[in-house]
């Protein structure tokens, strides 16, 4: 329990069965809540700016849809550091203390909603700072990787993050649970619109207690912490992890490449924000997402490079990645996947409670979005079930396609999400001009648990993927660096529906998704599927 792990053969049948399989089971049932957990933390502005809304807060509409999307943008960008934690600081070293990390933006959330009055570049930095959860996938997926042998490793990264994923969904129906009772003690606040659980409607006047939002996580991040430490282990092998540091020193070198990730999201958003009274850029210079991103990424991986001594010749022999055209493909594939996963996760609750919360009337000539509609459905009741769906169905595509082959399937799912976005878009467009928008709720909900489904199974296909085409050193710095590109999606969706909704067009967000995905199609084909593929459906 907890030892560092020499000669590790998972593909050697006689030392998986009597050795291998015991180790790597437990490895995996811990990497799973703690993954569930970080999940839980980045993208739990989903849910906590509805409640912010219900409340009162005096913040904007389109303020709040820019505290998920700072934690998304931040969530990726941490990825990029977190691919190479692994080889650099060990599986155990790297899952116990950026578990731990979670504790600060999950204290600092719950301080900070406690007060009405808490200025938004407050709630900004604490979006920032939540990021730390997202980044945490692309270092869980590379630890994992290692453990299971290829035969089985679809199961096994679809396990992680397919149960690791609940943490989006967990978090949908936790939230508003806790919110209704005082356990941590605190004030209480007074609902002045509507709310709701899981199980039913709050009516305006009910006391909340919003700061459980954050507190709650404490009593999953404290023993998730010291349970990893004691029941995970490194790998020291030369394909893994041969030359770890102490813990105290890889704990410094994991917080020394999370701050530079840290660095260059702050910088593209400051690049990215304009300015705003009391928000996070003091003078936002207004550039383009599109042209943002990519200096982001590339700014990451070149700070990264420049890291001297063992670290820098460590990632300079993880960047081999780099030069492979598969890494290319798989990192747009899983954008199409995991991308859009993680992306109307995020954004699905605001929107719920923008399009269907609201009525859409004329007045004197001009389309409004400012009268509340008492009819609307409560966004907190049904937010959960895409997540759900999408991150309980992502097992089940890794064991299809382990028997179909991981290209096939992605291409069956691929026209199934084409499909869907564009039926999505049609009934967005109709409920954001209608008087009585709940009329379009069940079609607009079962064509977007159509769309968390294809994603779910689409996630567990591309592992397969990466998982075959790649060698066994190579997997898991792949896994992280398609993970982390992929993981923009959490910033670039709720940004492009914040966007569309205040230019009174959200259905031009499905149509561009739709566009996304058909070229996804053309790239899967070519790659993997065609006659003379480079790999035939791994």
């Amino acid at each position: 329990m907890g030892q560092d792990l020499r000669n590790w053969k998972p593909d050697d049948d006689a030392f998986w069965q009597s050795t291998g399989k015991s180790i790597a089971t437990r490895n995996l049932w811990i990497s799973i809540p703690s993954l569930l957990s970080g999940f839980a933390v980045w993208l739990y502005w989903g849910i906590i700016t509805v409640q912010m809304l219900n409340l009162g807060f005096d913040f904007e509409k389109s303020d709040l849809f820019t505290l998920g999307a700072i934690a998304g943008l931040t969530g990726a960008t941490l990825r990029i550091p977190s691919t190479f934690f692994i080889r650099i600081a060990g599986g155990r070293n790297t899952i116990v203390f950026t578990t731990a990390l979670l504790m600060i933006p999950a204290i600092g959330a719950g301080i900070a909603l406690q007060n009405p009055d808490t200025p938004l570049w407050k709630f900004q930095i604490l979006a920032l700072l939540s990021g730390i959860g997202g980044g945490n996938f692309a270092s869980s997926m590379s630890n994992i990787s290692f453990f299971y042998p290829k035969k089985i490793l679809g199961y096994a990264l679809g396990m992680n993050a397919g149960l690791g994923n609940f943490g989006v969904t967990t978090m949908q129906i936790v939230i508003p649970l806790v919110m209704t009772f005082g356990i941590f003690g605190g004030e209480a606040m007074i609902l002045e619109q509507t709310s709701g659980t899981l199980i039913g409607k709050i009516e305006a006047g009910t006391p909340t207690y919003i700061q459980n939002a954050g507190f709650i996580w404490l009593v999953l991040l404290i023993p998730l912490a010291v349970l990893g430490w004691f029941g995970m282990n490194n790998i020291r092998d030369e394909h893994v992890s041969p030359d770890i540091p102490n813990p105290i020193g890889a704990f410094a070198i994991i917080t020394f490449m999370l701050m530079i990730g840290l660095m260059t999201a702050a910088f593209g958003l400051w690049l990215m924000l304009p300015a705003t009274d009391g928000g996070l850029p003091v003078s936002g210079i207004g550039l383009s997402k599109w042209v943002v991103l990519p200096i982001v990424i590339i700014l990451t991986v070149v700070l990264l490079k420049m890291i001297p001594g063992a670290v820098g010749q460590n990632l300079t022999r993880q960047y081999q990645i780099f030069k492979n055209k598969h890494t290319w493909a798989m990192t747009i594939i899983y954008i199409m996947t995991f991308g859009s996963f993680i992306g109307y996760s995020a954004a699905l609750p605001l929107t719920i409670k923008v399009v269907f919360g609201f009525q859409h009337i004329m007045v004197d000539g001009v389309m409004t979005h400012d009268t509340i509609n008492a009819a609307g459905p409560s966004a907190l009741m049904f937010a959960w079930m895409g997540p759900f769906i999408g991150a309980l169905i992502r097992p089940f595509g890794g064991m299809l396609a382990d028997k179909l082959g991981g290209a096939r399937v992605t291409q069956w799912i691929s026209f199934v999400m084409v499909g869907a976005a564009i039926g999505v878009a049609y009934i967005l467009q109709l409920a954001y001009a209608s008087a009585t928008p709940q009329d379009y709720f069940v079609p607009f909900m079962a064509l977007f648990l159509l769309l968390f489904a294809a994603t779910g199974i689409g996630n567990g296909s591309t592992f397969r993927t990466i998982a075959i085409v790649f060698n066994k050193e190579q997997t898991g710095p792949v896994l992280g660096w398609t993970s982390a590109v992929a993981a923009y999606g959490a910033f670039i969706i709720p940004k492009v529906f914040g966007e569309q909704m205040g230019a009174g067009t959200p259905e031009y967000a499905l149509y561009g998704f739709a566009a996304f995905y058909a070229v996804c199609i053309a790239i899967n084909w070519w790659f993997y599927l065609r006659p003379n593929a480079y790999v035939k459906n791994p």
